[in-house]
């Protein structure tokens, strides 16, 4: 069973920066595709940033530029840095993994649909991360 557990998140001023970390254990094979999630309260969950195991990675337009995503395989660590940070910003954030099955289409989408579908996928427990003006 794939188990993923995120720390690194806090409370920063606006402006400020955070970096996101999420240990990964459990993997039967090295092509997981993962990523972020946010959701804030009253909102739905969101995607934020993705990678896929051969370091394509994927951004939404609301974080493009301020946020970097990256992944450590060796220590099979995947990170999210978070720079210029708005109050808008404030969430929790969840470290996500999904195993797209070969005739997924399209391995980009079959991750970022998680956010509608989220038993298709692995979870962490979140880690919240709280912007202030």
């Amino acid at each position: 069973q794939v188990q993923l557990v995120e720390s690194g998140g806090g409370s920063v001023q606006s402006g400020g920066s955070l970096t996101l970390s999420c240990v990964a254990s459990g993997y039967t094979h090295s092509n997981y595709y993962m990523g972020w999630f946010r959701q804030a309260p009253g909102k739905q969950r969101e995607g934020v940033a993705s990678i896929d195991s051969d370091g394509t990675t994927t951004y939404a337009a609301s974080v493009k530029g301020r946020f970097t995503i990256s992944q450590d395989n060796g220590k099979n660590t995947l990170y999210l840095q978070l720079n210029s940070l708005e109050p808008d910003y404030t969430a929790m954030y969840y470290c996500a993994a999904a195993d797209p099955p070969p005739n997924c289409g399209s391995r980009v989408a079959y991750f970022w649909g998680l956010a509608r579908r989220p038993a298709f996928g692995f979870w962490g427990r979140g880690t919240q991360v709280t912007v202030s003006s």
